[in-house]
């Protein structure tokens, strides 16, 4: 699959972001022009998201091949890999897998493992605005608003919310796939071999996320030898949005020797 791509900068080392669920990589055009100024930042729409192809299928094993068909395509040799969330997961699965192209690695608040909760609630909501009745995003938040609380969460979905060629609405993400997909995007793949990625890894994570907490540490650093770990303070699980400033010195110190 052939991914959309945002690129910031030219003539740089490669650098590659990848967002979470239900983002774009229209999400980190903030943080990519500021890495642009010593790299060529790449941001990606993973499949079902943004403007990159829709599939059926969405597990970290396809994704992670996504990733690599854009790099042969661009004639990436090896790349720093940025990913948040889900896309944190689908970058921990590419280093693992293909330890090679990653020259450094940097996690955001995600860890290698199962997570029991399941995204229900936002995919209720989206469900709930009927399509074929909003005229604006007003009315398809007022729809939103009566399933979910969260003015900031809710902006930030219907980021997602396009208008279509007959001038009314649609979404840019594939919510029946991800809704089929939603124990896979939960998980993480389970290998009986013993992978390892022993280039530098950052993992960040947000004070108040439970994304990635301590109880996780001991697996990542059984997979990533070189991890460091970074929490940023007054921050949950989007620490680049909520706190861009210490987000940025983090990826700076982490990634001065680079």
């Amino acid at each position: 699959m052939i991914l959309n791509a945002i690129t910031h900068g030219n003539d740089k080392p490669p650098l590659i972001i990848l967002h979470g669920l239900f983002g774009s990589a229209r999400n980190w055009q903030g943080i990519a022009r500021l890495l642009a100024a010593d790299y060529t930042v790449h941001a990606l729409d993973l499949r079902n998201h943004g403007g990159s192809p829709h599939a059926d299928e969405m597990t970290y094993e396809l994704m992670a091949a996504d990733v690599l068909e854009f790099m042969n395509q661009a004639n990436i040799e090896n790349t720093v890999l940025l990913g948040h969330s889900m896309g944190g997961k689908v970058a921990m699965e590419l280093a693992l897998s293909s330890p090679n192209k990653i020259s450094r690695l940097i996690v955001v608040d995600i860890a290698p493992v199962e997570y029991q909760h399941n995204f229900d609630d936002v995919l209720v909501g989206l469900y709930h605005i009927p399509l074929d009745q909003v005229n604006s995003r007003k009315d398809a938040d007022e729809y939103l608003a009566q399933k979910i609380n969260s003015l900031s969460l809710r902006q930030f979905l219907l980021q997602n919310l396009v208008t279509n060629s007959e001038g009314g609405y649609q979404w840019k993400v594939n919510l029946a796939s991800i809704e089929q997909n939603m124990p896979k995007i939960m998980g993480f793949p389970v290998q009986q071999e013993t992978r390892e990625f022993k280039a530098p890894s950052l993992f960040i994570n947000g004070a108040k996320s439970t994304y990635l907490t301590s109880r996780y540490q001991p697996l990542v650093n059984e997979l990533f030898l070189k991890v460091i770990f970074n929490t940023i303070a007054d921050a949950g699980h989007w620490p680049h949005i909520e706190a861009p400033q210490p987000f940025m010195d983090a990826l700076s110190n982490f990634l001065e020797p680079a």
